[in-house]
């Protein structure tokens, strides 16, 4: 199986490593020139090139938009592809724009699948991602099947095509109302004299563990390493996206609303590239300006 991959980001790169060592014939493309350096003869100097004689096409980019002009726009992805070709986006799109896009593949013979990762970088290296699918019939899913048993251990089939985008959005907006409400939380007990410590042990003993708490704030949050390695703008942009769907369902929901205004205040506070673990130190700063 031949396989185009685009996207050489945070996520994207330790993912097609993870594809070269399983034994994949592998093709890839970034914006990122330094890459050429990394995957050598892997490399390809365009998107176009990645992917002419793929059978898989896989994308892992900021969003759908740059999905779609990597594809169909400048990056010009399918100049080549034939039909039958099977597209899997593993970005964090939003699932309207998808359910445009595979309309328009599906036109040219072009199967896409949208399959969201969730795991972090470690896993991603380790091939224990947890992947969201969506858009599969039984047919296309054995195809691709080896290409996602490569990167990830949990592979759910979530619905229709869309819905691994929804899903991942979903997903990501409880983690970050959950980091908030976890943050809120240790701070709030710091103020009263109970050392964080103490109080995370006391939720990961109880009802208030989460995976939030029991990973992410034992390594990154109390010892503020803050390096979790996945950017704040980019988990700020995913419960963006699900509340732009609920907007679209007509729901009132008020945590996710009111996560995504929180989430955009640490965006607006910290930038883009901060980690989004360091959402802690964002609560800790307006606790200390407000006192």
């Amino acid at each position: 199986m031949k396989i185009g991959f685009i996207g050489l980001g945070m996520m994207g790169r330790p993912m097609a490593e993870r594809l070269i060592t399983q034994g994949f014939d592998v093709r890839v493309s970034d914006t990122n020139p330094q890459m050429a350096d990394i995957f050598g003869e892997a490399f390809a100097q365009s998107a176009a090139l990645a992917t002419a004689g793929a059978d898989v096409i896989v994308t892992m980019l900021p969003n759908g938009q740059v999905v779609r002009d990597a594809l169909l726009g400048a990056g010009a992805g399918l100049t080549s592809a034939n039909p039958g070709t099977i597209v899997i986006d593993c970005s964090s799109s939003d699932a309207s724009g998808t359910i445009s896009l595979g309309v328009e593949l599906s036109g040219r013979g072009i199967h896409l699948v949208d399959a969201p990762v969730s795991g972090g970088v470690p896993r991603a290296r380790d091939g224990k991602l947890a992947l969201m699918v969506g858009g599969t019939v039984d047919s296309v899913y054995d195809q691709i099947a080896p290409v996602l048993e490569a990167l990830g251990d949990r592979i759910v089939r979530v619905g229709p095509l869309g819905a691994g985008h929804a899903a991942k959005a979903i997903n990501n907006a409880i983690a970050a109302a959950t980091l908030a409400a976890t943050a809120e939380g240790l701070l709030m007990g710091e103020r009263f004299g109970l050392e964080p410590e103490t109080l995370l042990e006391v939720l990961n003993s109880s009802t208030g563990r989460s995976a939030v708490s029991e990973s992410v704030f034992r390594t990154q949050i109390i010892p503020r390493t803050y390096a979790q390695g996945f950017a704040l703008g980019l988990m700020a942009k995913d419960v963006g996206i699900a509340d732009a769907m609920r907007n679209s369902l007509g729901l009132d929901l008020p945590m996710l609303q009111q996560t995504h205004a929180q989430w955009q205040s640490a965006l607006h506070a910290l930038g883009h590239a901060a980690d989004f673990t360091a959402f802690h130190a964002y609560v800790e700063q307006t606790l200390t300006e407000g006192r």
